[in-house]
């Protein structure tokens, strides 16, 4: 697992971590029981408090990213997210709404937010494993 946290960033440490260990399950990049390191380990290895490490991971147990076995590990989780339809939607309207306000102020029409939206999913879709069938 390499992530890059970016010190100078207005986003706080354990929210990065946090943000590209989500990416990494959506795209494929870490999957359904692999293992991440201790916090420990995730500390050292990015330079920053164990707390900071350590409230990431909370984060992403809380939110059904990871689960932890004690005596085991940290490892990504399988089922679904924890929050009820509605509050997923909820959070992804949320989302949706910070970036049409952000394209406002960068001046981008609607149908170019459309359009963008578009080739990202495509995109998204096209780097994500292709899934086997088997369980």
């Amino acid at each position: 697992m390499q992530l890059h946290l970016d010190p100078s960033s207005a986003t706080p440490l354990y929210a990065q971590v946090v943000e590209q260990v989500k990416a990494l399950v959506a795209s494929g990049g870490m999957r359904v029981g692999d293992q991440l390191p201790s916090v420990r380990d995730l500390a050292v290895s990015l330079r920053v408090n164990r707390n900071t490490a350590a409230k990431a991971y909370q984060m992403l147990e809380a939110e059904g990213v990871l689960a932890t076995r004690a005596g085991h590990g940290t490892f990504v989780a399988a089922g679904s997210s924890r929050w009820s339809r509605q509050e997923r939607f909820r959070r992804l309207e949320r989302l949706a709404d910070r970036l049409l306000v952000e394209a406002h102020h960068l001046n981008i029409p609607p149908a170019e937010i459309a359009s963008l939206l578009e080739r990202r999913l495509h995109a998204f879709e096209m780097n994500r494993p292709k899934s086997t069938g088997k369980s």
